[in-house]
């Protein structure tokens, strides 16, 4: 059952049973005591009681407990519909009955530079399919990992399956990651990675289209860390991206999740 609907059933039932055991209200036993005064004996009480309604002073629980619940019940409902809206790969935002896309488009064009100084967009991938990670070099423990993780899975691929998928390492801290930096550091691990890097608008602008999340984290002596999700992105030859793999991923189960969607494509 969604957490949505479960809270809202949860706050239903509690509010039941608050009624339950209020009983039933002074207005209601005070207009009873009033009709049986007027009709006993058969005539009129010469000194009838007042109808006024009473009601006992309640305690703020009352208000604010269900009110809690209503507005945890709604915001379940908003976190839950915004995760109904995430971001889709490009060339899957359509549904089979027509044309809506159901959330943003992952992807899109970039003018970046590679290891050797040469501009690089888009277009120079076409006809490939490609794995893209974004990453920086100043990483001190999950980005060297997951390079390593997609070196493995592309060796795999091509020495045991002869699947060729480039690997591209585009860095979110171009202010450090030059050129330069990036060979060095690619080289590390596989000369087959190519290491992108460019103005940091030009980064910016490729991380917003591929939903990519980073942040600088401050550290002493203006020094600084950049945490990101860490995601890879496969995108087919036509430079849409098909698929997202997380950090959850190893390097054979990342090598056989590529396999299985080429294959799948292929088909």
């Amino acid at each position: 059952m969604p957490i949505s609907r479960f809270l809202f059933f949860s706050s239903r039932r509690h509010s039941v049973e608050a009624l339950r055991r209020c009983g039933p209200s002074k207005r209601i036993q005070s207009r009873n005591y009033v009709k049986s005064s007027k009709h006993a004996n058969g005539k009129l009480d010469s000194n009838p009681v007042m109808n006024v309604e009473t009601q006992a002073p309640r305690s703020w629980g009352t208000y604010v407990i269900p009110a809690a619940l209503l507005g945890f019940v709604g915001l379940a409902a908003f976190v839950h519909y915004n995760d109904e809206r995430r971001a889709v790969p490009k060339g899957q935002g359509n549904s089979s009955s027509g044309n809506t896309v159901k959330g943003p488009i992952i992807g899109g064009p970039f003018t970046l530079i590679d290891t050797e100084n040469h501009t690089v967009t888009e277009r120079n991938f076409l006809g490939k399919w490609v794995l893209i990670y974004f990453g920086n070099t100043f990483s001190p423990d999950v980005g060297p990992e997951q390079v390593q993780i997609m070196a493995k899975a592309i060796d795999k691929l091509e020495s045991r399956h002869n699947v060729k998928v480039l690997p591209v390492f585009v860095t979110i801290d171009p202010q450090r990651d030059t050129p330069s930096q990036l060979r060095a550091y690619l080289k590390e691990f596989d000369p087959r990675i190519i290491g992108l890097t460019g103005p940091v608008s030009a980064v910016r602008q490729m991380a917003q289209e591929y939903r990519v999340y980073f942040r600088k984290v401050e550290e002493e002596r203006d020094d600084y860390l950049v945490e990101s999700s860490h995601n890879m992105y496969l995108l087919n030859p036509s430079m849409e991206v098909v698929r997202v793999f997380g950090v959850e991923y190893n390097a054979d189960e990342l090598s056989d999740a590529i396999l299985k969607e080429l294959r799948r494509n292929q088909n």
